[in-house]
C-alpha cells in the first residue's frame, strides 16, 4: 500500500454503543459501508476461561482449540467490537466504530470473578447489559444477513483471534463448536473466508529483528499508534487493532503484503499448525503448563502457546474442580471439562 495510514483525531472517534433498542438500526448502517470499507478489524469481550480439557491431545494446537470449544461452548459473549476500514486503513465518514453489548447476567451466566471485575474496573455496566444487552440469537441472524460473511473480499482483522471467532461462530450457527479443530476451520473458511491474524504478521522476519512482540496494547505503543477509547472494551481493541495492523503491514510489508496474505490468510496464530507441524501425542499432565490464556490482546497476558501462563489460569490455581460436571459455580476460577476427555 502506497498511502501512508493516518488515524483520526481522538475526539473526532465516534464509539457507537449498540443494545438491543437500536442493535437493527446500527447493522442497517453497517450494511450500506460494507462494500466500501471491508477491512473489519474485530474484538470480543468475555467472561475470561473457567474450564481446562483433561485427556490427551495431538499437539499444543490441538489442546489450544479443546480449550478454546470448551469455555466457548459454555460462556456467553459480553462485547463485539467492529470497526470498518478501506484499503488505505480509513474509516467511514464520521469515524464510527461500533460496540455491541449482549445479554449477561451475573446471577445466573457463567464467568471469571477475576476477569469480570477487570471488566467493571474498565466500564463495563453489568446491570446495563442484564438489562438492555443483544440477544445472541438475534445478533446471529443479522451477522448472518449483513453481507460480512461468507464473502472473500470481506478481510477481518484480529489479534490471536481464536476465542473470537469461536464466539462468533457459536452466534451464527446458534450451536456448540465442533468437536474436531479440522471441522472448526472448515466453518471458519466458509464464514470468514478471508482473515488476518496480526499475532502471524509478527512472527515475519521483518517484525522479529526489531522485536516486535508482546500483547495489542504492547505492540501498538511499540508502533507509536494511539489508542482511542477504554482498554479492555471492545470497540476500543477493534480500532487498536485495525490501526496496528495497517501500521505493521506499511512498515514491514508494503512491497511483499500479497505473498505474506496468501501463506496466513484464515490461519489463527495457536491453532491449527500455526506452533508447530510435527508434535507428539501429549497429555493433559504434559500440557497443562502452557495453556490458551484469554485476553491475549493485553500486555499482561500471554500470547497462545507461549511458555507463561497467568497464575489465576494455571492448574494450581484454580478453583475448586466440581467432580465432572461441565458447570461451574461463578465465583470458582476454574473446572475440569470432561466432554472432551479420552
Amino acid at each position: 500500500m502506497s498511502t501512508k495510514h493516518e488515524t483520526p483525531a481522538k475526539k473526532d472517534v465516534q464509539i457507537i454503543n449498540v443494545w438491543k433498542k437500536n442493535l437493527r438500526d446500527e447493522f442497517g448502517k453497517i450494511n450500506k459501508i460494507v462494500e466500501e470499507y471491508p477491512f473489519v478489524a474485530m474484538d470480543t469481550e468475555f467472561p475470561g476461561v473457567v474450564a481446562t480439557p483433561v485427556g490427551q491431545f495431538k499437539s499444543k494446537e490441538d489442546f489450544n482449540y479443546q480449550l478454546v470449544s470448551c469455555n466457548v461452548n459454555m460462556l456467553k459473549l459480553i462485547q463485539v467490537g467492529l470497526t470498518f476500514m478501506n484499503s488505505s486503513g480509513h474509516l467511514p465518514p464520521e469515524n464510527p466504530v461500533w460496540q455491541f453489548n449482549f445479554e449477561f447476567n451475573l446471577e445466573d451466566d457463567m464467568y471469571s470473578t477475576e476477569s469480570v471485575e477487570l471488566l467493571r474496573k474498565c466500564g463495563i455496566d453489568f446491570p446495563m447489559h442484564e438489562d438492555n444487552g443483544i440477544s445472541m440469537l438475534e445478533f446471529g441472524e443479522l451477522l448472518t444477513t449483513s453481507g460480512l460473511l461468507t464473502d472473500p473480499k470481506i478481510h477481518w482483522l484480529t489479534f490471536s483471534s481464536g476465542y473470537d471467532f469461536g464466539y462468533l461462530m457459536k452466534a451464527v450457527l446458534t450451536r456448540e463448536l465442533p468437536k474436531e479443530e479440522k471441522d472448526f476451520f472448515k466453518k471458519l473458511q466458509t464464514l470468514f473466508p478471508s482473515s488476518i491474524d496480526i499475532k502471524l504478521m509478527l512472527r515475519q522476519p521483518g517484525p522479529l529483528a526489531v522485536k516486535l512482540r508482546g500483547g495489542l496494547q504492547e505492540v501498538a505503543s511499540m508502533l507509536q499508534v494511539t489508542r482511542y477509547g477504554m482498554q479492555h472494551q471492545a470497540g476500543s481493541d477493534s480500532l487498536l487493532t485495525g490501526n496496528t495492523f495497517f501500521a505493521i503491514k506499511e512498515k514491514f510489508f508494503s512491497l511483499s503484503w500479497d505473498e505474506l496474505f496468501e501463506n496466513i490468510r484464515g490461519e489463527l496464530y495457536g491453532l491449527g499448525n500455526t506452533l508447530s507441524c510435527d508434535t507428539p501425542k501429549l497429555n493433559s499432565s504434559q500440557i497443562r503448563s502452557t495453556p490458551l490464556p484469554y485476553n491475549t490482546n493485553y500486555t499482561e497476558s500471554p500470547a497462545i502457546g507461549s511458555d507463561k501462563t497467568s497464575k489465576s489460569n494455571s492448574p494450581e490455581s484454580q478453583g475448586k474442580i466440581v467432580q465432572t460436571l461441565t458447570i461451574t459455580n461463578p465465583d470458582t476460577n476454574g473446572t475440569i471439562c470432561p466432554i472432551l476427555a479420552e
